[in-house]
């Protein structure tokens, strides 16, 4: 019997890289899950297959979540299709690299939308769903290490990142009367379509690996690892902790 049983997740931004990775695994270990892309309808479908092949149970639901009724009525069309929500991972995100001085309105609008804004309303319209249950419910936001770290000619990302780690440690003191936990996972360097453009160049991806003291990115299956644990039971007494699965990268540039 698998750790998820009965239960109800809903993974956005799932179509690829570690939301696929993700969803898969909570498939894998009994959930109902809820597939959430904003584009690529044809790379969500092809996750909810591979689950339906494996004889797991998944939905699709498109919603941009920077967008505030967009992410509201993802979460209540979840909860109307599959009757429940247990877990809410906000994983959707994404980055606007350049310097400082050239950043735009518009990219840190669009940065903090998807990724703090959409983490914010996620888990607010997710938590109302399981206040109003009784439920003993998971949220669990993909941060980065760089709620932490600082990372030069990504400022919008690291703003957005910081922001989801006071948003975590914040509304787990408002959510632990509920019995509803909330954590943060904080992956360093992983193995995904948003850090192909350093794998294709040698010279940046050397660069990276030094700082790495295990010499490798992450596999997203190794996150969906880590995810798995923060919804299932074995967690049930942690709540308001950023878990970083990074190869030591933060011990090895000063990080906290």
């Amino acid at each position: 019997m698998g750790q998820l049983e009965q239960k109800v997740a809903l993974v956005t931004g799932s179509d690829s890289g570690i939301g696929r990775a993700i969803a898969l695994r909570f498939a894998s270990e009994g959930a109902a899950v809820v597939v959430n892309y904003a584009h690529a309808k044809d790379r969500a479908e092809e996750v909810r297959q591979q689950i339906e092949q494996n004889h797991g149970h998944a939905i699709v639901i498109q919603a941009d979540v920077s967008q505030y009724q967009q992410v509201t009525n993802l979460v209540q069309q979840a909860v109307q299709q599959l009757g429940r929500l247990d877990i809410m991972v906000n994983n959707a995100g994404m980055e606007i690299h350049g310097p400082f001085l050239d950043v735009t309105e518009e990219h840190f609008d669009r940065v903090l939308g998807v990724d703090l804004k959409g983490a914010f309303f996620g888990a607010q319209a997710a938590a109302r769903e399981m206040v109003k249950r009784k439920i003993q419910g998971r949220i669990i936001n993909i941060s980065s290490v760089h709620e932490d770290l600082p990372m030069p000619q990504n400022a919008p990302y690291c703003c957005a990142k910081g922001g989801v780690r006071m948003l975590m440690r914040t509304i787990c003191l408002e959510l632990a009367p509920y019995n509803i936990t909330v954590n943060n996972i904080g992956p360093g360097a992983v193995d995904t379509p948003i850090d192909a453009d350093v794998k294709a160049d040698p010279e940046k991806m050397e660069a990276l690996l030094g700082e790495i003291p295990l010499r490798r990115m992450a596999r997203p299956e190794e996150v969906a690892d880590l995810a798995l644990y923060l919804a299932s039971g074995a967690s049930a007494y942690v709540t308001g902790a950023t878990f970083f699965i990074d190869g030591g990268l933060m011990r090895n540039t000063g990080g906290l």
